[in-house]
């Protein structure tokens, strides 16, 4: 793939450790003061720019792969996939969430919350899934959205993702030296330095949480066949661990403990769905290895939506299990499943629990940075971030910079962080972002560029807008209006009836290749207006420092992001303008702008 980089990427081919200027800030708008301020003025031209172009299917497959210099090899299959997918997801929220949501907010309808909330990543992974088939590359929802919605969107999209998968690791990192310390019958803390200068929120540090990052590091950056390989095993103890969680759980159970149902109400079941929704995350670092499958068409939709399957099950059963062993009022916040074995005498039990949380929180972690450190090379090929990120290592086949440095910044966050405070921020951007990739699948179906008739255009803006506007509206009075019931009576039929109308008004322009989400536009709709109606569910701190992250995002895009992402359009542009001038289709000035077409 060397030859196919053009001089515009040539710096990449380099060896992985080089760290020169033009390896972070390559482009034209940084090579010096003046050309940086001249950029800052076209901000306004430049940000429209971006904003209305779109990229091309055929640019994130090829184009953008060639700029790593090396291409990761095609290792994968089904069968890996579909045990990425279950070492990702089954981790830490099943063993902590489920007791403080069955305890305080739902009851024993927490297997409900459970329910719904896998409904709702379900959903998502249809459509996570058609995109990663049509478009295979390393960049995930990042990839799908600039192909849909732009670059603007898709960075917007990229940087929570980022939080997301750097917060998140950290707090399983955290969790991973609790339950080592429940193995050896010691607290927490006694494997933790305390440092009272620090304060309570970032003085217990962790070097436990650091070395297991450094750990997975080097196994993310030997290879993703060999990290397959010690997924699927340590996944198939964690399930056997969960196998006998249930087991026993059942024969221990007592019917008496559901004879109260739903002592918090519906609304208590919603609740509890949005907060849970954070133990499903992690799905969509299967589709980053897109790139890796080898028949992408057949594999993927196996693998994400088994292991979504398996996963739900899973996590239904295990919350049976556990308010059948002991009344909700009783379940233990931070242990739920040792402390109702040890209710029920079997103390012993709780050794079994911690080393199957144990193993599942180190695949969480396995498979987590694995997935964030292609979905940061495909970013930094875009250029939005340095692009000596986006470098494959020739020997490896893997992303050795993105990885560690994306691990460096876990094992930071974790060594000082508690994170509790941002447990229910990492709930609000993937459900935000789950909620952008159905928009685009609706885009992709039903718009192309160039090809869509003005009047079909038109028509599908109007219904997504009123899609869009019910559900959030259902949120919102879901939200404000804690006993009323006429607000449904409006929002819920203009929702149907707009998607009634996409269905039959406004004809498909575009069909997938080879795997399609079925029941369009029925299906990208229901996870519009489910995910938007969790997001409403989630506290108001939540979404001020969901805030604050956007903003600091939106001020590096404007000073670094948008600029970088310019010049590499314009550059590559400029790039195949030349070309086009040698083979004698264009006539081009001395720098390279098209003049006339050669007759």
């Amino acid at each position: 793939m060397g030859s196919e980089n053009g001089g515009d990427d040539g710096g990449l081919r380099r060896r992985g450790c080089s760290c020169t200027k033009d390896d972070f800030l390559p482009e034209e708008s940084f090579k010096n003061m003046g050309n940086y301020f001249k950029a800052l003025k076209e901000t306004p031209s430049r940000f429209m720019d971006r904003v209305t172009t779109r990229s091309l299917d055929s640019a994130e497959i090829h184009e953008m792969k060639a700029r790593s210099g090396n291409e990761m090899k095609k290792t994968l299959n089904w069968w890996d996939l579909m045990w990425f997918g279950i070492g990702a997801v089954i981790g830490s929220g099943i063993f902590v969430l489920t007791g403080l949501e069955a305890r305080e907010v739902s009851g024993p309808a927490v297997v409900l919350s459970f329910v719904v909330s896998g409904v709702s990543a379900m959903l998502s992974v249809f459509c996570y899934t058609e995109f990663a088939v049509e478009i295979p590359v390393a960049g995930g929802s990042f990839a799908y959205l600039r192909v849909e919605l732009g670059d603007f969107m898709a960075f917007i999209a990229a940087g929570n993702i980022i939080l997301e998968y750097i917060v998140g690791g950290a707090a399983v990192a955290r969790s991973w030296t609790s339950y080592f310390a429940t193995l050896c019958n010691h607290n927490p803390d006694d494997f933790r330095i305390i440092a009272h200068s620090l304060g309570e929120d970032y003085g217990h540090l962790d070097p436990i949480a650091v070395g297991v990052c450094a750990i997975i590091c080097v196994l993310a950056v030997v290879g993703t066949k060999g990290s397959s390989v010690f997924n699927y095993i340590a996944s198939i103890i964690h399930m056997v661990v969960i196998l006998f969680v249930v087991i026993a759980g059942f024969t221990k159970a007592d019917l008496k403990n559901y004879s109260v149902f739903v002592p918090f109400g519906v609304r208590g079941v919603f609740k509890s769905a949005a907060t849970l929704f954070f133990a499903y995350i992690g799905f969509d670092a299967v589709s980053t290895m897109a790139e890796e499958t080898k028949n992408p068409g057949r594999d993927i939709p196996i693998g994400l939506v088994g292991s979504m399957v398996v996963t739900t099950v899973c996590y239904c059963l295990m919350a049976v299990a556990l308010c059948l062993m002991q009344p909700y009022q009783q379940i233990d916040r931070d242990a739920p499943f040792s402390v109702a074995f040890s209710a029920v005498g079997w103390d012993w039990a709780k050794y079994i629990v911690a080393f199957g949380a144990l193993k599942g929180m180190t695949t969480v972690l396995l498979v987590g940075a694995i997935g964030q450190a292609r979905y940061m090379t495909h970013i930094a090929r875009a250029h939005m971030i340095p692009p000596w990120l986006a470098q494959v290592n020739a020997k490896t086949g893997t992303p050795i910079n993105a990885t560690v440095v994306m691990l460096a910044a876990t094992a930071l966050i974790a060594f000082f962080t508690k994170l509790s405070i941002l447990a229910d921020l990492l709930s609000v951007s993937t459900l935000f972002i789950f909620m952008f990739v159905a928009v685009a699948l609706l885009v992709r179906r039903y718009y192309v560029t160039g090809q869509t008739p003005t009047s079909d255009r038109n028509k599908f803006l109007v219904f997504l807008g009123l899609i869009l506007a019910s559900s959030t509206a259902t949120g919102v009075y879901w939200a404000l209006e804690k006993d009323g019931w006429i607000g449904y009576c409006i929002t819920v039929p203009i929702w149907f009836l707009s998607t009634v109308a996409m269905k039959f008004l406004v004809p498909q322009a575009r069909a997938p290749k080879i795997w399609g989400v079925p029941l369009v536009p029925w299906l990208p709709s229901a996870s519009i207006a489910i995910n938007i109606f969790l997001l409403a569910s989630i506290d108001v701190k939540s979404y001020v420092r969901f805030a604050l992250w956007t903003a600091f995002l939106l001020v590096y895009y404007f000073l670094f992001g948008l600029h970088a992402t310019y010049d590499t359009a314009k550059g590559k542009l400029k790039e195949k303008t030349l070309q086009k001038a040698e083979e004698g289709d264009v006539i081009v000035d001395k720098n390279g702008a098209a003049l006339t077409p050669n007759a």
